[in-house]
């Protein structure tokens, strides 16, 4: 599955234009990365078992996505964005949406 935050993709024709899909996830904090977050906030630098924990939550939230175009028959998502919010103290959600479209290649 082909997915840009492009409005087109180089190389191929959109030849219908079908829904908006979208994946999420909502991932929370636990209190071993706490712990380990906060002795690194005392001495600076980036708080990796952050990172990974939103590098994880935003690839599900892209094959959740992608899930979501092929069950609508979908070749690639266009028009890709990703949004945040937090939805409880300590957790927060991860969307990722686009539109689905049919392509062929030119």
């Amino acid at each position: 599955m082909l997915f840009v935050t492009t409005p087109e993709i180089v190389g191929f024709e959109i030849t219908e234009t079908l829904t908006t899909v979208r994946g999420s996830t909502v991932r929370a904090r636990n209190f071993g990365r706490d712990f380990f977050a906060g002795l690194k906030n005392l001495v600076g630098g980036e708080i990796s078992e952050y990172t990974k924990l939103l590098a994880h939550a935003r690839e599900e939230a892209i094959q959740r996505m992608i899930d979501d175009a092929r069950e609508q028959g979908a070749d690639a998502v266009v028009n890709v964005r990703f949004t945040t919010s937090q939805v409880a103290q300590g957790a927060a959600e991860i969307m990722a949406y686009g539109t689905a479209v049919r392509v062929k290649k030119t």
